[in-house]
């Protein structure tokens, strides 16, 4: 009896951990990130793991520049600001990730309109590629290098009942292009696999 009341609370103890660890890894985002004099201040509470209000505030910008609030679907785990565009202004990237355990991964982009305004920059969904989504099941990291966004996730060998690991992942650069009536979009420029070290 003394046994199972022991292996009990071990395994309460472990899924407490693992509770708090997966809280933790999305925490409260009050951050000012700069290139240059100008830059952005980003604030979510995160509090809710569906939804969650996002703030952006331009920092060092001309006094027309507005800030900006709006609804996410999940929670924001990271910031960052580089200039993907090449016109030497700050852009920010926004990672957002679903509210499910595969950890999906989206991207919000927003640019500097030569320091006056913000618009933002379109990011693919991967289910809409069809040589990129194959293997995709989530689990995605991402992180600017200079200045094109990479985006690393497991690759999976998917069947109609299950999916198992590869033992490979896939990494694919974006860059930051002109579309249609002069917006910006992330694209899909180079893609490859390696199996982990």
């Amino acid at each position: 009896m003394i046994k199972q009341k022991t292996y009990f609370l071990v395994v309460i103890m472990a899924l407490a951990t693992t509770i708090a660890s997966a809280q933790n890894q999305f925490r409260r985002i009050d951050t000012i990130m700069k290139l240059g004099k100008a830059g952005y201040k980003v604030l979510c509470t995160n509090k809710n793991e569906a939804k969650n209000n996002v703030s952006i505030t331009p920092v060092g910008f001309a006094n027309g520049a507005r800030d900006v609030s709006f609804e996410i679907s999940g929670r924001l785990l990271n910031t960052e600001v580089d200039d993907l565009n090449n016109d030497l202004f700050p852009d920010l990237v926004l990672y957002v990730y679903s509210p499910n355990e595969k950890q999906m991964g989206a991207v919000i982009g927003i640019t500097s309109v030569n320091n006056e305004s913000i618009a933002p920059i379109g990011f693919p969904d991967i289910a809409n590629d069809p040589k990129l989504r194959v293997g995709y099941v989530g689990y995605d990291s991402f992180m600017l290098m200079e200045g094109s966004l990479m985006r690393k996730f497991p690759v999976y060998k998917v069947d109609s009942v299950s999916s198992v690991p590869t033992g490979k992942y896939r990494q694919i650069q974006y860059s930051v292009i002109t579309g249609e009536r002069e917006t910006l979009k992330f694209k899909a420029v180079r893609s490859y696999e390696f199996a982990k070290q």
